[in-house]
């Protein structure tokens, strides 16, 4: 078996589809999963002890397309659940509302989208957000190429950018929290839905730019950097301590998972629920990402019990929010 998540995240954007485990019958019932590269790794550790603990009688597959692909995936019905690095938008909402689907909303932890640097760097180890928007928004392409552009005492060098791809959740919170407007950026980066890809591009380049969540910065600590983001009050660093305290702004967000309602009737849809939210606060931390509070994955099993569904997110992609009252609302459908 791959060591590795990147690893085996790689291998599912390359066959297209999922991550099987071996030694489970393919006449089992199956949990149909994709969505968020983001979110990947949570849901396949919760796959993988799932299936174990199941002695191959329930299968699961998680796919990675990213948050925008899944939602198409799941608004059409192909799927039981979907990834998601932010939350549902009004437009995914309509598309599952005229195929007849509802949703159960689940937060599952806490990310600290990470902006990266190459180590060779040794003059942007702190960005305010207006540099990056200033380096990131629509009207910078063709025109803030290089890096004494944003900063006189930086390089007269080229700044090499990576992102994630349009489809992708992170893009669309990144945008908004930095530009103040999701997807509204210059085109001219090199953009993938793997962020493997975008970690090999930022470790292979000391000019490189990019950003992804944490996970993926911090299981390659020796190859990129991480950038300490100041928003006013000093460059502050990823970590779970800028993230509960709430320093880390407005870069920490939260991480869902979206349930088919229909298929959450199914017991292997419903076993595999309890489980995730069971062992969420073990395996999240295992993958990197920062756990929620044990009342949160409770209240995500009072939903599923009462089959509550809809939103807690009112258009917006959750910049800044605080979860705990948040879901002491009722949902909007």
């Amino acid at each position: 078996m791959l060591k590795t998540f990147q690893a085996k995240a790689l291998t599912a954007a390359l066959i297209g589809s999922a991550v099987f485990f071996t030694g489970i019958s393919q006449a089992s019932p199956i949990v149909k999963i994709d969505g968020s590269s983001t979110v990947f790794p949570i849901t396949e550790a919760v796959a993988e002890d799932f299936q174990i603990s199941k002695r191959g009688t329930i299968r699961v597959t998680v796919g990675i397309s990213g948050t925008g692909g899944g939602f198409k995936k799941f608004c059409r019905g192909e799927i039981d659940i979907v990834n998601a690095s932010r939350p549902i938008t009004d437009s995914e909402m309509e598309a599952c509302k005229q195929q007849g689907i509802q949703y159960i909303e689940m937060p599952v932890a806490y990310d600290a989208l990470t902006v990266v640097i190459n180590p060779r760097n040794d003059w942007s180890k702190t960005i305010t957000t207006a540099q990056l928007k200033k380096i990131w928004e629509p009207e910078a392409q063709g025109k803030i190429t290089n890096w004494n552009q944003i900063d006189p005492a930086w390089p007269d060098s080229k700044i090499k950018l990576y992102g994630p791809g349009a489809d992708s959740g992170t893009f669309e919170y990144f945008t908004e929290a930095i530009v103040g407007k999701a997807k509204s950026s210059r085109g001219d980066f090199t953009a993938s839905e793997d962020d493997n890809v975008l970690v090999q591009g930022v470790a292979s380049d000391h000019n490189a730019l990019g950003f992804f969540g944490f996970a993926y910065y911090i299981e390659n600590a020796k190859k990129i950097t991480a950038v300490a983001i100041d928003s006013g009050n000093g460059g502050v660093l990823p970590s779970a301590a800028t993230v509960e305290n709430g320093s880390y702004t407005p870069l920490s967000r939260p991480l869902f998972i979206y349930v088919h309602a229909a298929a959450a009737e199914k017991k292997e849809v419903v076993d595999f629920l309890n489980f995730y939210m069971q062992n969420a606060t073990e395996l999240v931390t295992e993958v990197k990402y920062f756990p929620l509070s044990k009342s949160i994955y409770d209240l995500n099993l009072e939903h599923l019990a009462k089959k509550k569904v809809g939103t807690f997110f009112e258009h917006s992609i959750g910049v800044n929010v605080k979860l705990e009252e948040l879901l002491k609302k009722e949902p909007r459908l």
